[in-house]
């Protein structure tokens, strides 16, 4: 334990108990004033690093480690602009509940609203959006060690317990660097010789499960309350793996209800369970389908739907109870309809009100969506099928069909998500599916999803449109080092094609200009200025063909396919109407 200076030491200490803790992987950009941090972190053997020269795609890295390895991974910069580029990727990573350890260096005190260079506010610099902050004063022998190490454990569970960003400002005067100093650091740091001898974190925390868990009482009564649903659903956001997901079916054989699941929730993709209906975006555009459906009652388990026509059909149900299960304490009820909120994990509340629930039949509208949603699947099986084009519907089933098992799939917002949701073959694998669904921007896309390739170790398919993977092009040059390929299976359609959906399609004067925002470019020329594989498929079989090259040859891989924004939105109304006919078929049976 030799020290250059207090800087140094204050600085290994930070490091030294993140990486006791847990944290182990750090993302670090370029700069100075966080150099006593960068300096113990290049001295420590047992920690794993990565650095980016854009903070913005840096931070948005780091986040998707977070969100696969479900750990928080620590973010260092260095003073001024440099931290404000973290505060996207810290909007999203709060929206999502994921743990982010983010650490700020900056200017000492004295330089504060003096006008000196590089120096910004940061005190609160990302206000509500983190769970809890801590402004570290200047490193100074008048100040016990224990300070650097229980704050750092207090960060840390405030983070993961909490679920959310937290927010380290560390403060540093010169030097910055392994200049000697006169200080008796040996002395100092006599405190901690228990801490030094040992390998664990200088502070534990010990939790519990909530004892309500363990109440016969409270289960009853949350069995009582499903028992009154007499015509019930069972809604599935996000959950947390294959366990959760099994849990889910099993209650949902116990109770007879239909499941409505997201393509984030991971029992969309390799699932072909009788209560799951794969297709709810299309048949709650079939009236004839909606008219036989009445719920009383809804057992929402995760996160929020991607679907926006789930929350316009739910709201307009009489509903006796709307029950949400939910790891977070914050409110996810946009509609105003909760009536039950129990905060727990999904698998914890199903252990603890599976025995108390009583089996029953299947329910008529799961008897009569399971016949819809098979033949919704015929109908976008057929329609593909005969239709040569390389349409983005098209795209997203060859990719869930293709896909390989226990893989990644990260899907970009606006249309990718969408058109997954609305069109991936459930009879295909089963891959864990992740997305930047907290505050739905396209920033960031590139780089979370070459983050989530790092935390799972795995190869994964990324399907992104144009305007995302423009806004992120930075992002390319992570995917040099990546240890895993990134495919990007990129939707070029010359601009902003999900406005084509909405009803500001039909403002002719400015339409184009404004929302379409057409531009001419292909990342062919990008491909090659970051040494990545192109291919740029015309038809399905070249898709096909492009899409396992890319999966033999592990190789990181950019498949552009241009499409035709007009052409798409036609598309999309040919295979609604398609799916509209097959699925009335439903409604003419007794």
């Amino acid at each position: 334990m030799n020290f250059a200076n207090i800087n140094h030491l204050w600085g290994t200490l930070i490091i030294e108990e993140l990486s006791r803790l847990g944290v182990d992987y750090f993302c670090v950009a370029s700069g100075s004033r966080h150099s006593p941090l960068v300096i113990a972190l290049a001295q420590n053997k047992r920690v794993k690093s990565f650095v980016h020269f854009d903070e913005r795609g840096l931070a948005f890295h780091a986040m998707g480690y977070s969100a696969a390895s479900k750990k928080p991974a620590a973010l260092i910069c260095t003073s001024g602009t440099a931290a404000a580029n973290f505060f996207p990727a810290i909007i999203e990573a709060s929206k999502k509940k994921l743990p982010l350890i983010v650490i700020t260096a900056d200017r000492p005190p004295e330089l504060r609203q003096t006008g000196a260079n590089q120096t910004i506010d940061q005190v609160g610099l990302y206000g509500k959006y983190v769970k809890w902050a801590a402004d570290m004063p200047c490193p100074d022998t008048k100040i016990n060690p224990q300070f650097v190490l229980t704050t750092m454990d207090q960060a840390w569970y405030q983070a993961v317990h909490n679920s959310g960003v937290v927010h380290i400002n560390c403060m540093f005067r010169q030097p910055l660097t392994l200049v000697k100093t006169s200080e008796d650091l040996k002395t100092y740091i006599k405190p901690l010789n228990r801490w030094i001898q040992s390998k664990g974190p200088y502070t534990e925390y010990v939790t519990g499960l909530p004892e309500a868990f363990g109440n016969d009482t409270v289960k009853k009564q949350i069995a009582k309350r499903l028992e009154t649903i007499k015509n019930g659903v069972i809604i599935v956001g996000k959950l947390a793996g294959a366990d959760e997901a099994k849990l889910v079916l099993h209650l949902a054989e116990k109770l007879g209800w239909p499941v409505f699941a997201d393509v984030s929730s991971g029992l969309r993709l390799g699932q072909n369970h009788p209560n799951l209906i794969h297709y709810l975006d299309h048949l709650l555009l079939s009236g004839k389908i909606v008219n036989k459906l009445t719920f009383d009652g809804v057992l929402h388990l995760g996160g929020r739907m991607t679907s926006q026509r789930y929350y316009d059909f739910i709201q307009k149900q009489d509903l006796i109870e709307y029950i949400m299960v939910l790891n977070h304490a914050l409110r996810n009820d946009p509609n105003h309809q909760v009536s039950l909120r129990i905060e727990a994990s999904v698998s914890n509340f199903i252990q603890m009100v599976k025995g108390a629930i009583k089996p029953r039949k299947s329910s008529a509208a799961l008897k009569v969506l399971s016949k819809a949603n098979q033949f919704a699947d015929e109908a976008i099986e057929s329609f593909l099928a005969e239709d040569e084009r390389l349409s983005e519907p098209c795209v997203a089933r060859l990719v869930s069909q293709l896909v390989p098992e226990a893989q990644g799939l990260f899907l970009s917002n606006s249309m990718p998500i969408r058109d997954m949701d609305n069109y991936a073959d459930y009879k295909g694998n089963a891959v864990s599916v992740n997305g930047n669904r907290g505050a739905s921007g396209i920033d960031g896309i590139i780089a979370s999803a070459a983050g989530y390739a790092r935390g799972i170790d795995k190869p994964v398919t990324l399907m992104i449109g144009d305007l995302a993977a423009l806004h992120d092009l930075n992002s390319l040059s992570m995917l040099r080092d990546l240890p895993v390929p990134l495919i990007i299976v990129l939707l070029n359609n010359g601009g902003g094609g999900i406005f084509s959906f909405l009803p500001i399609a039909e403002f002719k004067e400015g339409f184009e200009k404004f929302w379409g925002t057409p531009h001419p470019y292909t990342l062919a020329a990008a491909a090659s200025m970051f040494e990545l594989n192109y291919s740029q498929p015309m038809d399905a079989n070249h898709f096909k063909k492009a899409y396992t090259q890319a999966l033999k040859t592990q190789t990181s891989t950019i498949i552009e396919v241009i499409t035709n924004r007009e052409e798409n939105l036609a598309i999309h109304r040919l295979l609604q109407d398609a799916i509209d006919k097959s699925v009335q078929r439903v409604a003419r049976t007794r």
